[in-house]
């Protein structure tokens, strides 16, 4: 049997305000607004060789979603970054998923209206990011369409995800791997992913905007497009457009790019991985290991 010594340490290294603490042993009270209203904010940032990819983007989209629930950055850019380095550092995997989560913190009650002085509530922690099954490059993914349950504001990354959380749990009930959500007809993007539609070697993904939120795989995606020469455009997607498509992807900080072969029960396309999927997650991957030798992206 595990001392509970010797399970904080395989729980692993995480940071509370202000201190780096064995996962068992981190705290929030029950009065942070981050529990009591889901009012906060997060990032998910994935690191390949304890090298975040993409990691001014994601700070930047962090101070966009900040700004967006009227709350100041806790933290400089160079704090963060010495906080993820340290965590990364702690845990024994080379690929590893750096979470963080700002609320607008703990006052001594409960009320909506923004409390006075009151600092923020800092988490930060990561885990071993899990190799992509083989089956997914060999035969995709299902996704199921849904009608779009949340609020108006989806592109501030909140962490009130009840809505999200309810769409990918009917599309699991359905045997799916996403639920792609349909807004007034227009599919915007998946529960937790964004979308690419393609049709005759052309790619479409919705444009950005209050609907959506911006992905920073999705803009990956987008520049390795271009380096591919692939023609891309950002427009809005019907559901026709996806049932017409001769290939389907989503895509996300942890899964990468993933090929969508089936939708509502039948075949995307051919029903086949495709070949512009192929040419683009080869180039993800490249990037991946560019980011190994260099450090940089």
């Amino acid at each position: 049997m595990k001392t509970d010594q010797q399970s904080a340490v395989h729980l692993g290294t995480v940071y509370l305000n202000g201190h780096f603490m064995p996962l068992a042993e981190a705290r929030v009270p029950v009065l942070d607004r981050g529990f009591l209203f889901g009012d906060g904010v997060y990032e998910v940032i994935p690191a390949y060789d304890r090298k975040p990819l993409r990691l001014h983007a994601h700070l930047d989209r962090l101070e966009r979603s900040l700004a967006g629930i009227r709350l100041a950055n806790p933290l400089s850019r160079a704090d963060w970054e010495g906080i993820f380095a340290h965590l990364l550092r702690s845990h024994e995997a080379a690929n590893q998923a750096l979470y963080l989560q700002v609320t607008r913190g703990a006052p001594d009650g409960r009320d909506h209206r923004f409390p006075e002085n009151t600092s923020p509530t800092v988490f930060v922690m990561t885990k071993a990011l899990a190799p992509r099954n083989p089956r997914i490059a060999e035969q995709g993914v299902s996704a199921v369409l849904c009608e779009d349950t949340r609020w108006q504001r989806c592109d501030i990354k909140s962490i009130s995800l009840v809505a999200a959380v309810l769409l990918r749990q009917e599309a699991a009930d359905q045997g799916a791997e996403e639920a792609l959500l349909v807004r007034d007809g227009r599919v915007v993007e998946g529960s937790t992913s964004n979308l690419f539609v393609i049709r005759d070697r052309y790619v479409t993904t919705p444009p950005t905007g209050p609907e959506l939120l911006s992905g920073i795989t999705r803009d990956l995606i987008i520049e390795l497009a271009g380096r591919e020469r692939l023609p891309l455009t950002e427009q809005p997607v019907s559901v026709e457009d996806c049932r017409s498509a001769d290939e389907l992807w989503i895509c996300s900080s942890t899964r990468e790019l993933v090929p969508v072969t089936r939708l509502d029960g039948e075949p995307v396309g051919d029903g086949r991985v495709g070949p512009l999927w192929q040419q683009l997650d080869a180039a993800y991957q490249a990037c991946k290991a560019e980011l190994g030798q260099s450090g940089h992206d």
